[in-house]
């Protein structure tokens, strides 16, 4: 007699859950989200996309995309492979849609991250990783940890990851409309 009560209560605070995460969802991710943003901002954004070689991210959305058969895959990745040839390209696409997630001194800050040699290393183990057992983390050396203790570091990074599923979310309609057209 006691399971049909705790499954009312069960049922009571999945929706309670479900319209937390929903409200949640549909909030801006960040306050840079709120405000188109001006032009520094999607300099910004772009170098950032620059730094994390985000021509990389569009072949493995596109990559992990199901197609129906082998001809449609074929097709599909030739036209992404004709986008992927001119970088600069896929970050003037994305540059806006990634302004509007992250501030400026967030995409500077992390630009400036993903230019260092450690942060290179991140950067090709994220896209050249085979499969592991271990944790997958580049070793980092005293100085590379001394600058996460920056508070500046800490914030954007902290930032960036929150929007890390937009941003993928950004590319795959990127992907999306390269695929729709002619």
């Amino acid at each position: 007699m006691h399971f049909i009560p705790s499954l009312a209560g069960a049922a009571v605070i999945s929706l309670a859950a479900f319209a937390t995460a929903t409200a949640a969802g549909a909030a801006p991710a960040t306050p840079a989200a709120a405000a188109a943003p001006d032009a520094a901002t999607v300099k910004a954004a772009q170098d950032l996309l620059a730094a994390l070689q985000a021509e990389k991210l569009v072949r493995m959305v596109a990559g992990g995309s199901r197609f129906p058969n082998e001809q449609a895959r074929a097709a599909a990745v030739a036209k992404v492979e004709k986008l992927v040839q001119t970088p600069a390209e896929v970050y003037k696409r994305l540059a806006l849609p990634v302004a509007k997630l992250v501030s400026a001194e967030t995409a500077a800050e992390m630009t400036r991250f993903y230019q260092t040699p450690y942060g290179q290393k991140v950067v090709f183990k994220k896209y050249n990783s085979s499969a592991s057992l271990t944790s997958g983390t580049v070793p980092a050396s005293k100085e590379e940890k001394a600058a996460w203790k920056n508070p500046a570091y800490i914030k954007a990074s902290r930032e960036l990851d929150a929007a890390e599923p937009a941003i993928r979310h950004e590319v795959f309609v990127l992907v999306k409309s390269v695929l729709a057209a002619p």
